[in-house]
């Protein structure tokens, strides 16, 4: 009884509504029972709760939202992400305690609420002298966490605190922050002890030598990125650029480092592209990109973070269903993170060229002969989709998405069932003409069941595209054409040809990496460490579609259906005033 009352306990401590604020504590007596840390399997479970502080990607709204690739249909607060208008006192929905919770596990309260944790379980690893493989096993997991946490920090604010005790209300909580360069520092050291210690590979769920190196390997390229090399010239006046980039150093050695970063992740010889020796057709390429997906824990998989009805609210609408909160409205999905149109005309056709809409032939029919992964990750006017609910099945027997509309002989036009305008939760309906369709399994009736499906938190593609950017930034062209080509090759696309070089390579391999991670959280945080926010962050546009009564070709408009907006003061998030009033040591960030 004794032993449970303490799992109970220690279940209260992490996911009760406790006090987020920046390094509020409990009193260490709470954990000071000498029964918790001697008995390994309660051990094991307080560190499977802090497994829970990661992000999940697939609640109600999403990064995509946040960026250039899609637009949330329910405008819960993410326009202020969009244009540029947060600020010290009002993050919207990236800010702590907001009521749609997609973000909460990335704010500063949270993330360092789950860093103290990781310090406690250390201090009481080395307070009892636990000992044993399992336990050495736990170290390297939670090594791995708290570098986690601090690639989150790091990510929105640049050099952060860096804590590694648990502090005691007896405990000066005043601190400063550490430079960018001491701060991503530290993350490597945590993430090379870590490697140190795990296995190579296992349970997916759980951090191995293998995602601590894939990890490392995103945190370098950051690194390396134009943003944390720029001493804050785009923040005219700041006074402590240290804060968000390095201020000396031989940035190519950077680049070297997160070079061999990943290569070290590839020269493990245990993960490789799901269908990495391509297809002998465009349909086959497709199916096999939805099975990448569907398939869970397959060889590319690396890192996975698992959300189901027992980590959940039973209850909660916000309890995360990926089909149901981003299918068509017609199939009674919510249709809630909806690809703008900018990110749709980045889709290549199947020849390797751009597509363009000034082109007769693409214009007259836009979603024939494209990149086989535009099919398995876009819902488009005219797709195949899945049966249709009991209710509509009526009005379409074969599951084609609508989203045109169609003329009647007056003149009028009746919109269709997945529009915006249709008869069927037209509140849900999309704005761009456009449903996600990637990671959303057809065979399950999403309108009452629950896909319960994991948020790769790291995969093996990420890792090349990692390395071929380094190879490009040290001048290793052909090698990086390479690993780029594997890619391409695994999705049904011919190879970039040789003759691309230069910044019409970098461009190629930008929008390489903009399809084949789409919607995988990378987006939002690459244009801001490439800098081209300011060029990609526009209003977002949609299509719509009109048939003609009595028949003919279709007429398609490009329609602005969000305004959005770009300052500099985006490339990071504002320190909250109410965490600078409790802290006057710590600085804020450029242009708040």
């Amino acid at each position: 009884m004794k032993q449970f009352k303490i799992f109970a306990m220690l279940m209260m401590l992490m996911f009760t509504a406790c006090n987020d604020d920046f390094l509020n504590v409990d009193p260490l007596d709470r954990y000071s029972d000498a029964a918790v840390w001697t008995d390994k399997a309660l051990v094991t479970s307080f560190v499977n709760n802090i497994y829970q502080g990661q992000y999940y990607g697939f609640h109600t709204v999403m990064f995509s939202s946040l960026c250039d690739e899609a637009m949330e249909v329910w405008s819960w607060e993410s326009q202020p992400v969009v244009k540029s208008e947060i600020n010290p006192s009002y993050l919207g929905i990236l800010g702590p305690g907001f009521w749609i919770y997609a973000f909460n596990n990335v704010t500063w309260n949270r993330l360092y609420k789950n860093i103290r944790a990781c310090n406690i379980f250390f201090e009481n690893v080395e307070k009892y002298e636990l000992q044993g493989n399992d336990i050495d096993q736990l170290r390297g997991e939670v090594h791995y966490l708290r570098g986690y946490f601090y690639y989150w920090l790091m990510s929105f604010w640049g050099g952060v605190p860096l804590i590694d005790k648990s502090y005691s209300p007896s405990d000066e909580l005043l601190v400063t922050r550490n430079t960018l360069k001491e701060t991503v520092d530290y993350i490597v050291k945590e993430l090379d002890a870590a490697a140190g210690l795990l296995p190579l590979s296992g349970d997916k769920a759980r951090a191995t030598k293998g995602a601590a190196l894939a990890l490392k390997s995103r945190v370098l390229l950051y690194a390396a990125s134009d943003l944390y090399n720029s001493q804050a010239s785009w923040a005219s006046g700041y006074k402590n650029p240290e804060l968000v980039s390095y201020v000396d150093g031989d940035r190519q050695a950077r680049w070297e480092a997160a070079w061999k970063a990943a290569k070290d992740v590839m020269d493990l010889n245990i993960y490789r592209l799901y269908g990495e020796n391509g297809f002998s057709t465009a349909e086959e390429a497709t199916d096999n990109y939805v099975n990448l997906f569907l398939n869970n824990g397959n060889d590319e998989d690396i890192m996975l973070t698992y959300y189901d009805i027992v980590n959940s609210n039973n209850g909660d609408f916000q309890c995360p269903s990926l089909g149901l909160f981003n299918s068509p409205n017609g199939f009674h999905g919510w249709g809630g993170n909806v690809p703008t149109g900018q990110m749709v005309d980045s889709y290549e056709m199947i020849d390797g060229s751009k597509f363009s809409w000034d082109n007769p032939e693409h214009k007259a029919e836009p979603y024939k002969n494209r990149d086989p992964r535009f099919y398995a990750c876009v819902l488009y006017d005219g797709a195949k989709w899945r049966q249709r609910p009991d209710d509509v099945i009526g009005s379409d027997p074969e599951g084609i998405v609508q989203t045109g509309f169609y003329e009647n002989a007056n003149g009028s036009y009746n919109p269709g069932l997945d529009t915006r305008q249709g008869p069927i939760e037209d509140w849900n309906g999309t704005y761009t003409g456009y449903y996600m369709r990637k990671f959303i399994d057809p065979a399950v009736n999403h309108q009452y069941d629950r896909q319960n499906y994991p948020f790769r938190q790291i995969r093996y593609a990420e890792v090349l595209l990692n390395y071929a950017e380094a190879c490009l930034e040290l001048g290793d062209e052909g090698e990086a054409v390479k690993y780029i080509n594997k890619i391409r090759t695994r999705a049904g696309m011919p190879d970039i040809p040789m003759g691309v070089t230069g910044a019409a390579l970098v461009e190629r391999y930008r929008n390489e990496r903009k399809i084949e991670l789409a919607y995988e959280q990378h987006r939002y945080f690459d244009i801001r460490r490439w800098m081209i926010a300011p060029d990609v962050i526009k209003n977002a546009q949609g299509i719509d579609i009109r048939y003609p009564y009595g028949g003919g070709k279709q007429v398609y408009s490009i329609t602005e259906v969000q305004e959005r907006g770009w300052k500099n003061k985006s490339y990071f998030l504002p320190i909250l005033l109410d965490e600078i009033q409790k802290n006057e040591l710590l600085i804020q960030n450029p242009d708040y």
